[in-house]
């Protein structure tokens, strides 16, 4: 097995984070917002401001980094292609949003129903954003 590329796994991963970063603005923002709004006063706080909008940002493009890094880890054994990106999309999505909301879905810190929406969201959203990101991952 060769070593993997890692200039080439932070490039597809920027751009599997930009896919993200704009998958969850459209979601959390455009769509959702209100919903948040109102989920974020009934914990008694402050809506999310600028602060943690760039935490938030930076985190997923750390995702689409680790994402891509997936795909190329898995990438020897399942060879390289569309189906094997989809397959890391499939894995970070379990790991990321699935896990996380069924535990927060069951400490009823936010609504069900905003748990549902993004995880169902995100359930396309990774494997494009891996499947965009693995386009520009070559080995050497």
């Amino acid at each position: 097995m060769g070593k993997i590329n890692m200039t080439r796994v932070v490039l597809g991963g920027l751009i599997a984070g930009l896919v993200i970063n704009l998958g969850e603005f459209l979601l959390n923002e455009i769509v959702l917002g209100k919903k948040w709004e109102e989920a974020m006063k009934a914990l008694n706080r402050p809506p999310v401001g600028n602060e943690l909008m760039v935490f938030f940002v930076l985190l997923s493009f750390a995702l689409g980094v680790f994402a891509v890094w997936v795909y190329a880890a898995i990438r020897p054994r399942f060879g390289a292609g569309p189906m094997t990106a989809i397959c890391a999309g499939l894995i970070v999505w379990f790991l990321a949003s699935l896990y996380a909301s069924a535990g927060i879905y069951a400490m009823r810190i936010f609504p069900g129903d905003l748990l549902l929406y993004g995880t169902a969201w995100q359930v396309i959203e990774l494997p494009v954003a891996v499947l965009l990101g693995a386009y520009f991952y070559k080995e050497p």
